[in-house]
C-alpha cells in the first residue's frame, strides 16, 4: 500500500529545519595609511559553504503573504590573498590573506505564495550577520618575514532573496542569494623596509608598522532542503500534482545546446622556498583575468527506476584578458628591486566537460530532485603577450615589449570529483527552474608555465602539480513554448583551488610552494528538446 494522499488545504505556516549548501565569494578592501596602492589592496575569497537553518513561517490567513524568521549557520572552506601595503615601488610590500571559517545570520522574511495551490514562495529577507574571520599580513621577499594577524568574529548586516518550492507537504527545496556587509576592521600592519637610494641593495631603511582599515562584503548562493516539523515525511500531494505515483515514462531524454559568456581569474602565489616554508611568504605572484565565449552541448536521461545521467561538453576562446606578474625583493648583493609589476595582454582557449550519475529522491510531473556523483574536466590555456612595467622603472620590461611578443604561457588542467544535488521544479505552467550545486571534494591540478623571455635559465618550463577542492553552481530558468521544445537562460559559477608546488624552470625538487586558485562565472542562453514516453 502506497503512502497516504494529502487532500486537505495546505499552508506554509509552521516550524521548519533543514540544510544548505552553496558557494561563498567575499571581497575585502584594505585602506593603507601610507597611501593608495600601486596594485592590490583588494583580497577576493572564493569557496564552499555548508550548514543548517531553522525558522518559522506564518501564512497570513486568506492571503498569499508569508512572514517568518530564520537563523542559520554554515562552515566555510575559503581563502584568498593579494598584495597589500604597496604604496611605493621602493617599499617592500606585504601579502594579505583572508581566511573565513564560518558565518551565519538571524533574519526576518517576507514572502508571497504563487503558482498552483500556492506551493511556491518568492521572498526577501534581512537582518544581522556574523562572520568568523582570520586575516594575516606578512612582509614579502627574502628578508625575515614579519606577520601581524586578526582572528575573531565580526558583525554586520545582510539582505537576500530566494524562492521556496514545496515538493511534498513535508519537504521544500530552496534557491537563495544573500549579500552581507561588515564594518571597518582595524588591522595592525607589520614594519617593513624602504629603499632610499634605488636600486642599490644597501640603501634600505626600516619603516614602522601602523593600522590599516579593512571593509568586507560577502555574497553567497545556496541550495537548501527543508523539513516542515510535524508533517508526515512520506505524505504526497493529491494525484493531480503528485510527486510520486503519477505516470512517469520509461525514459525521458533531453538534449540541447548553450552559449556561455563568462569572466574568470587565475592566481598563483610562488613561495620563497619548498614546503614547509610558509605559503604566505612570496617571491612572485601571477594573476590572470579574462572574458571568454564558449559553446556547449548537454543532455540528460531519466529512467523509470529514478536513476538519471547528465552531462555537458564545451569549449571556446578567451576574448580579452590581462596578466599581472608581480615580483618581491628580487636582485643580488648590489642591485635589488623591492617591488615589480608587469602587465600583459592575454589570449587563449577553454575546454571543459562534466558527467554525472544520480538518483531522484523526489520525482513527478512537477518536480525532480536528486543527488549525484560525477566528474568534471576543465582546461584553461593562456598566452600573455607584450610586457609593460607599471611599478618600478629599474625592473623588467623597461622599455616595454610589443604586444606581438609572447612572454608567458600558462596551460592548466583541473580534474575534479563532483558530489552534489540537482533540482528541477515547475514553478508556473510551462516555466521551470533548475538548480545544480556540486562540491568538489578532490581536485587534481596539473599546470605548465613557460617563461619564453627568460634567457638566464637553461629550461624555461615550470611543471606545476597540486591537489585541492572546489565548488560548482548553476541555475537555469526555462520555458517550454512548444511540444518538447524549450528555451532558457541561466548563470554558472565555478571555483577551484589547490595547494600546489612548482618545479621552477625544471630545476628539480624540493619544489617551491604554489597555492593556486581559479574561478569562472557568467551567464548563458540555451535551447533544448525533450523526448518523453520512450520505451526501452
Amino acid at each position: 500500500m502506497g503512502p497516504p494522499m494529502q487532500m486537505v488545504a495546505w499552508s506554509w505556516t509552521g516550524l521548519y529545519i533543514g540544510g544548505q549548501f552553496g558557494a561563498f565569494f567575499g571581497n575585502s578592501q584594505i585602506t593603507d595609511p601610507a597611501g593608495p596602492a600601486i596594485y592590490g589592496n583588494n583580497v577576493r575569497t572564493t569557496g564552499v559553504l555548508g550548514g543548517v537553518q531553522v525558522g518559522y513561517n506564518w501564512q497570513i490567513p486568506n492571503t498569499a503573504f508569508v512572514v517568518g524568521a530564520e537563523a542559520d549557520a554554515s562552515a566555510i572552506g575559503s581563502a584568498g590573498s593579494a598584495t597589500c601595503l604597496g604604496s611605493s615601488p621602493y617599499l617592500i610590500a606585504a601579502n594579505c590573506r583572508v581566511l573565513p571559517d564560518a558565518m551565519g545570520s538571524m533574519t526576518a522574511r517576507l514572502g508571497y505564495a504563487f503558482g498552483p495551490h500556492g506551493r511556491n514562495v518568492v521572498y526577501v529577507k534581512g537582518g544581522l550577520a556574523w562572520l568568523d574571520d582570520r586575516v594575516d599580513v606578512t612582509t614579502n621577499g627574502l628578508l625575515s618575514p614579519v606577520t601581524t594577524a586578526f582572528d575573531g568574529m565580526r558583525w554586520g548586516w545582510t539582505v537576500g532573496a530566494g524562492i521556496d518550492r514545496a515538493l511534498t507537504p513535508a519537504w521544500s527545496l530552496r534557491l537563495e542569494y544573500d549579500y552581507a556587509k561588515f564594518g571597518d576592521l582595524g588591522v595592525t600592519t607589520p614594519a617593513s623596509y624602504v629603499q632610499t637610494f634605488p636600486p642599490f641593495t644597501g640603501s634600505y631603511a626600516q619603516t614602522p608598522g601602523g593600522i590599516a582599515s579593512m571593509s568586507q562584503n560577502v555574497q553567497t548562493v545556496k541550495v537548501g532542503l527543508n523539513y516542515k516539523v510535524g508533517e508526515d515525511m512520506f505524505a504526497r500531494w493529491e494525484p493531480s500534482t503528485s510527486l510520486r505515483g503519477a505516470y512517469i515514462p520509461d525514459a525521458e531524454i533531453e538534449v540541447g545546446g548553450r552559449v556561455w559568456y563568462s569572466s574568470g581569474s587565475f592566481q598563483k602565489d610562488l613561495g620563497v622556498g619548498a614546503a614547509p616554508s610558509p605559503s604566505n611568504l612570496l617571491v612572485s605572484r601571477l594573476t590572470y583575468g579574462s572574458t571568454a565565449a564558449t559553446g556547449e552541448v548537454f543532455g540528460r536521461i531519466d529512467t523509470a527506476s529514478n536513476i538519471f545521467v547528465k552531462g555537458l561538453g564545451g569549449g571556446g576562446a578567451i576574448l580579452s584578458g590581462n596578466q599581472h606578474d608581480e615580483d618581491f625583493n628580487i636582485g643580488d648583493s648590489f642591485y635589488s628591486i623591492p617591488y615589480s609589476n608587469t602587465q600583459a595582454t592575454t589570449k587563449g582557449d577553454l575546454a571543459y566537460g562534466t558527467f554525472d550519475i544520480g538518483y531522484s529522491m523526489f520525482r513527478g510531473p512537477s518536480a525532480n530532485v536528486g543527488a549525484f556523483v560525477g566528474f568534471n574536466y576543465y582546461r584553461e590555456n593562456k598566452q600573455a603577450y607584450g610586457c609593460a612595467q607599471i611599478a618600478n622603472s629599474y625592473s623588467d620590461c623597461v622599455p616595454a615589449f610589443a604586444n606581438s611578443v609572447l612572454g608567458i604561457t600558462e596551460d592548466d588542467n583541473w580534474y575534479s570529483m563532483r558530489v552534489g544535488v540537482n533540482g528541477v521544479v515547475s514553478i508556473w505552467n510551462d516555466l521551470k527552474l533548475t538548480a545544480d550545486a556540486a562540491w568538489l571534494p578532490f581536485v587534481a591540478f596539473r599546470g605548465t608555465d613557460i617563461h619564453w623571455q627568460r634567457f638566464d635559465v637553461a629550461n624555461q618550463t615550470s611543471p606545476e602539480t597540486g591537489n585541492g577542492q572546489g565548488m560548482q553552481l548553476e541555475a537555469i530558468l526555462s520555458y517550454a513554448f512548444a511540444s518538447g521544445f524549450n528555451i532558457g537562460a541561466g548563470g554558472r559559477y565555478w571555483a577551484m583551488w589547490a595547494n600546489a608546488q612548482s618545479n621552477s624552470f625544471s630545476l628539480g625538487c624540493p619544489c617551491q610552494t604554489l597555492p593556486v586558485r581559479a574561478e569562472r562565472y557568467g551567464a548563458f542562453v540555451q535551447a533544448a528538446y525533450k523526448f518523453d514516453s520512450l520505451k526501452f
